[in-house]
């Protein structure tokens, strides 16, 4: 039976110079029922006529979507999931993978059919590192710093979130709206703030049913990343300020 569509956004800063264009190809021809937005989140090198290249190989499958300025990954994000919305119907799922591809576009297919038949309003990729089942290469520190961040999340969140910062998310095509209509408090913690927001539409009991953590099969560390240490340092401070935002709005 052929897969159901899923559409997937990918957010692209500068990344003319590593952005892997035969690898995304070989795995749109693997699979069909992938489709791509690819976000030129304001690049000022050659990143739009290497994705470009895509989308003149794989028409009605690929777009590509030049911002006038740099938004940020929330802001690239959500510009991408509210067009890939409205532009493709049948896809149930509206999902975001990094465009390092440190976990692989195809990855979003195993994702979904780990919980079919259930359809919870987010399925969100975690790195857990299990032997003989996930291939997981991290940086020690960047691993350690990750077990932190999550503890705090889990705290404010009142839920066991075990990673909300894995690049490999699908969100249900009727959530996107409710999640993504309104931009982000800030541009690299939005992945805290879907939650939150899902949180505040549902209510927190039936977050059990509309959250639905999978390990990824796959996820290597790539160099290059956008996020510095000057980033994490304020990483409590915007926790603090997104959990002010939201809290007060939810059933509890």
């Amino acid at each position: 039976m052929e897969a159901q569509p899923i559409a997937l956004v990918v957010p692209c800063y500068n990344e003319a110079g590593r952005f892997a264009v035969e690898e995304v190809a070989g795995v749109l021809d693997a699979h069909p029922a992938l489709l791509l937005v690819l976000v030129d989140d304001g690049s000022t090198d050659a990143t739009a006529d290497v994705l470009g290249l895509l989308a003149d190989r794989f028409p009605g499958r690929v777009l590509v979507h030049r911002l006038a300025a740099n938004a940020g990954k929330a802001g690239a994000v959500r510009a991408g999931m509210l067009l890939a919305t409205a532009t493709w119907p049948q896809a149930r799922y509206i999902g975001y993978f990094d465009a390092d591809l440190a976990t692989p576009l195809q990855e979003a297919l195993r994702l979904r059919q780990a919980v079919t038949p259930r359809e919870p309003a987010i399925i969100m990729g975690s790195r857990v590192k299990l032997m003989g089942t996930t291939d997981i290469k991290r940086l020690e520190h960047r691993h350690y710093f990750g077990r932190f961040f999550a503890t705090l999340v889990s705290m404010q969140l009142r839920l066991p979130v075990y990673d909300t910062q894995c690049g490999a998310k699908l969100v249900r095509r009727d959530m996107v709206g409710h999640l993504f209509d309104q931009p982000f408090l800030t541009r690299w913690l939005f992945d805290v703030e879907i939650l939150w927001r899902c949180m505040v539409h549902v209510g927190h009991a039936a977050m059990w049913d509309e959250v639905a953590e999978v390990p990824v099969s796959r996820w290597h560390e790539r160099p290059g990343s956008k996020v510095d240490w000057t980033d994490a340092v304020r990483v409590p401070m915007q926790l603090r300020r997104i959990a002010r935002h939201y809290r007060g709005r939810v059933r509890w």
